[in-house]
């Protein structure tokens, strides 16, 4: 199955929706080359970026599961096809 290489950006205002937003990147793991999450404390903001290589399906999925919690917005770029 043909793969792509993308970068998600996520931004978590919402303290309670961050163990979700860990528990939704656990679930597709296995696609996932690496990701580094910034707390700004002084913003009250938790930034998160995650470099994935998975199938463009696999990744809609998971940006539209995080984009649906509350106080959370997503962001995808990515290779072309």
């Amino acid at each position: 199955m043909e793969t792509r290489v993308s970068l998600i950006g996520i931004l978590v205002k919402n303290p309670e929706s961050v163990d979700m937003v860990n528990a939704i990147l656990h679930e597709y793991r296995n696609y996932i080359i690496g990701r580094m999450g910034i707390p700004y404390r002084e913003k009250n903001v938790n930034l998160i970026s995650v470099a994935m290589d998975a199938p463009l399906d696999t990744i809609n999925k998971m940006s539209g599961k995080i984009g649906r919690l509350k106080d959370v917005t997503v962001k995808t770029i990515m290779t072309k096809e």
